[in-house]
C-alpha cells in the first residue's frame, strides 16, 4: 500500500502543488493519486502540471477529453483512473447513453485490436 500523505506531512513544495488543486478544483482536499504522489514533490509538481496542460481547453471538447482519459484508463486496467475519470466525465456532461457507448467502442475496440494481432494482419497501403 503506498503511503498516502496528508497536507501537515507533505514538504512545502507538495503543500504548494496541494493549494493549487484545491483552488483550481474548488475542492477541500485532494484525492489520494495526489496524496501518493507527495512523496516525492518534484514528481507531484511535474504530474499536476503535466494534466493540467493536457486537460485545458483546446481543441477537443472537455467532455471528451475525460472520455479519452476514461477509455485509456479502462484499456490499461487501472481501476483507480476509471474511478476518477469516470466521475469527471460524468462532471463534465458525459451522459449515460454516452456511457454505453463508450463502453462498446473500448469493447469493440479490445477485441478487433487482439484479432488483428492474433492474426498478425499486414497494414494496407492506404494506411501508412
Amino acid at each position: 500500500m503506498p503511503r498516502l500523505l496528508e497536507y501537515g506531512e507533505a514538504a512545502p513544495e507538495a503543500q504548494a502543488v496541494f493549494d493549487e488543486i484545491k483552488a483550481v478544483r474548488g475542492i477541500e482536499d485532494v484525492n489520494n493519486f495526489w496524496k501518493a504522489l507527495a512523496v516525492d514533490p518534484p514528481l507531484l509538481r511535474r504530474t499536476w502540471d503535466s494534466l493540467r496542460t493536457v486537460m485545458a481547453p483546446g481543441a477537443i471538447d472537455p467532455v471528451v477529453k475525460e472520455m479519452l482519459y476514461l477509455a485509456v484508463s479502462m484499456t490499461s486496467g487501472c481501476a483507480y483512473c476509471t474511478a476518477s475519470h469516470g466521475a469527471a466525465a460524468r462532471a463534465k456532461g458525459m451522459s449515460d447513453a454516452q456511457y454505453g457507448e463508450l463502453l462498446a467502442i473500448v469493447g469493440m475496440a479490445a477485441e478487433t485490436n487482439r484479432l488483428a494481432e492474433a492474426l498478425r494482419v499486414p497494414v494496407d497501403k492506404q494506411f501508412d
